[in-house]
């Protein structure tokens, strides 16, 4: 079995799949890659299926020393890529001979880079998944120097492609929103100027939720709600009034007020828009 060591670990990098699906109700998070379309476009140009376990970066990249020949490609944020030193390929399949380090360098644009190998990360699942859930601490710990990543068998021959077209990180990030089931709790002027006012991605956020920054959203009644179940893109607004935008590794439950909930689609976007990225959310009118 080939094994990725890690020599540089970068600022945060966690091995994701595409989740724990199912398992809410017992108190588990999701967790999975926060875009999910680039970690299926990475595995896609290794040859594996879609769900197996990468690697995930954020802004700081990672370097990898391969012990065997591997066959990686990285997609997500754009970033520079280099094996043994020398320029290679971004978004595409990349041939890492035995005891080559291949090294992903900071994020040029968005925040999340992931890394796929062919064969994926083969460390022990947890309730179905490889994920690392950093709100629970199920899965594997953020990767540190040293650890060493078993590979898994390569997948059997398929055409791969050259490449997979993937949208640019966000200039600016507009989340579509499908109100309830809270919004009574807040004043019909300020679901309107939710609308009309922009936000910004704040430094505070992380695979949890997906922080803003702007104008307080004013709540029509005063209190807090018991406890209810939370599910993935919903906006749930604390007191201070700043709208959070639940990740991947959000708690199953809440007990703040969800003003509306943030469809699938859009969360690729949110997870490579970066501290400082306008935010405009745009409310769904029911037909």
């Amino acid at each position: 079995m080939s094994v990725l060591v890690v020599v540089r670990p970068g600022p945060l990098t966690t091995v994701q799949d595409l989740g724990r699906r199912g398992v809410a109700h017992l108190g588990v998070p999701r967790a999975g890659a926060l875009d999910e379309p680039a970690l299926r476009a990475a595995n896609r140009l290794v040859g594996n299926e879609p769900g197996a376990a990468a690697l995930e970066t954020t802004l700081g990249g990672v370097a990898l020393r391969a012990v065997g020949p591997a066959v990686v490609a990285v997609t997500g944020a754009p970033a520079p890529v280099r094996v043994d030193g020398r320029a290679a390929a971004w978004g595409a399949p990349v041939v890492v001979p035995d005891g080559a380090v291949v090294d992903v360098g900071t994020a040029t644009d968005g925040v999340r880079c992931y890394l796929a190998v062919a064969g994926g990360i083969a460390v022990p699942p947890v309730l179905g998944s490889r994920s690392a859930d950093l709100l629970s601490g199920l899965g594997p710990a953020p990767l540190g120097a040293g650890d060493r990543l078993p590979v898994g068998a390569p997948p059997p021959y398929r055409a791969r492609p050259d490449l997979v077209p993937l949208p640019a990180p966000p200039t600016e990030l507009v989340l579509r929103l499908r109100l309830g089931p809270r919004a009574d709790w807040f004043t019909p002027d300020a679901v309107d100027r939710l609308r009309r006012d922009t936000y910004r991605v704040s430094s505070t956020g992380n695979r949890v939720g997906l922080r803003t920054e702007g104008p307080a959203v004013a709540r029509a009644r005063d209190g807090e709600l018991p406890s209810e179940g939370m599910v993935v893109g919903a906006v749930q607004i604390p007191p201070d009034g700043q709208p959070v935008v639940f990740l991947a590794d959000h708690p199953t439950t809440g007990g703040y007020p969800v003003i509306g909930v943030v469809p699938a689609a859009d969360l690729p976007a949110a997870a490579q828009a970066r501290p400082g990225t306008p935010v405009r959310f745009v409310p769904l009118r029911e037909r």
